[in-house]
């Protein structure tokens, strides 16, 4: 040890402190565990936008964490559908506030050594710890399958032509965002935020190395344009990029436990990661208090061939068309609720899944592009996909003689 120890023999040390390691400190403060967090800005609001399903939230989680509600979010496909549950924005500062760790012992370091009961900070400080949780998220995804997703942020006024309040658009499959029908495809997600602005957000899902910032954001304003907005060039954005791949961690004790999208939460094919993370901290906490392995209790062999099976909708998802993806998410969105949630939320609902994922591709037409849904055909379709330099974009914002 070259430097101080903090913490003494504490019950959990929790490393990174994005909203699932957040969540994962506080939950194990109120269930009595002696807990040190360690993030090099422990006091820094959660960057990106988290949104998920209502139904997918823990009971305690205070629903004040929800900034922006709708209550029916619409699909674009061919026609437009309507998906009959409740889908959330979780409000930074609100999320921030309903997770205080008033009684943790919160340190500003970055972690250098992480290891089963011992965490080395870049200053020599040391944190022993009876259980190590590691949710500094992911590396970059090189590549690996990814999500790729360039965010505008929009007043409320400004995107009403496409978005009006209490309203939010998921996936929008509708042909223009200026892509050719040979190019990787890719949808826009829209949403109100609950704070006066809609985020609009083209999103590819499943490429190898994913899609280019520069090549959403030339489709986010191609869609924008479509619709009669115009933006200035100057509002905020957010870029994500991402892989969707990292495993479910192997079970076994004396092991640092990976959590969060480091440790398999993210959603193969939607890309989600808080929601599950918040529904499994009490699981992996009660592991703790019990004595058992947090990895064994969160991740079952039902879990964890729920997750394969999503995986193998990833590689599908990946190497279609835009028309191929248009036809399966028609086909997708027509089945039950319940192979609906067994797909886009579920943990381990394996036999929904199952029939869902066969369902969707039974249903798809034409035939033909079954085989290309399992891989049959074009399973390499877009790898090395060259989507060219940045281009002038300055033709789809508002003349600058137009700016207030």
């Amino acid at each position: 040890m070259s430097g101080r120890e903090v913490g003494g023999a504490a019950d959990v040390c929790v490393v990174g402190l994005g909203p699932t390691g957040r969540a994962l400190a506080h939950r194990a403060m109120v269930a009595g565990l002696k807990v040190v967090a360690v993030d090099p800005r422990p006091e820094r609001l959660f960057v990106p936008t988290y949104s998920c399903w209502v139904d997918e939230l823990p009971e305690w989680l205070p629903r004040t964490a929800i900034a922006s509600l709708i209550e029916r979010p619409t699909v674009w496909t061919d026609q437009e559908l309507r998906i009959e549950r409740q889908y959330c924005v979780l409000g930074k500062r609100q999320l921030w506030d309903a997770l205080p760790l008033d009684d943790a012992t919160v340190i500003a370091g970055r972690a250098r050594t992480v290891e089963a009961h011992r965490v080395e900070l870049a200053d020599g400080t040391e944190v022993r710890a009876a259980t190590v949780f590691d949710t500094r998220g992911q590396a970059a995804p090189g590549q690996r399958r990814s999500a790729s997703a360039h965010g505008i942020f929009v007043d409320e006024d400004v995107a009403a032509p496409m978005v009006k309040p209490g309203e939010g658009l998921m996936l929008d499959w509708r042909p223009e965002n200026g892509a050719g029908a040979d190019e990787p495809p890719s949808f826009l997600y829209a949403v109100p935020l609950g704070d006066g602005t809609v985020i609009f957000e083209e999103t590819s899902l499943g490429l190898r190395g994913g899609m280019p910032q520069h090549e959403l954001r030339r489709r986010t304003l191609n869609r924008l344009a479509a619709h009669g907005i115009r933006l200035t060039g100057d509002e905020p954005t957010e870029a994500a990029h991402y892989p969707l791949d990292d495993v479910p961690p192997k079970a076994g004790r004396g092991q640092v436990i990976p959590f969060g999208s480091r440790g398999g939460m993210m959603h193969p094919i939607t890309g989600y990661c808080v929601a599950e993370s918040l529904s499994l901290v009490d699981t992996a906490i009660e592991a703790i208090r019990q004595g058992k392995d947090p990895i064994e209790a969160m991740w079952s062999w039902e879990a964890r061939l729920v997750y394969w099976m999503r995986m193998r909708g990833v590689y599908g998802l990946g190497r279609l068309t835009t028309a191929q993806s248009v036809a399966m998410f028609e086909a997708f969105f027509t089945r039950p609720p319940r192979q609906q949630r067994a797909l886009l939320s579920a943990h381990d609902d394996y036999t929904a899944l199952g029939t869902s994922l066969f369902m969707t591709v039974a249903t798809t037409w034409p035939f033909r592009w079954r085989y290309d849904l399992v891989g049959w055909t074009n399973r390499n379709r877009w790898v090395g996909w060259d989507f060219g330099p940045p281009q002038d974009l300055s033709h789809l914002l508002q003349d600058p003689a137009e700016h207030p």
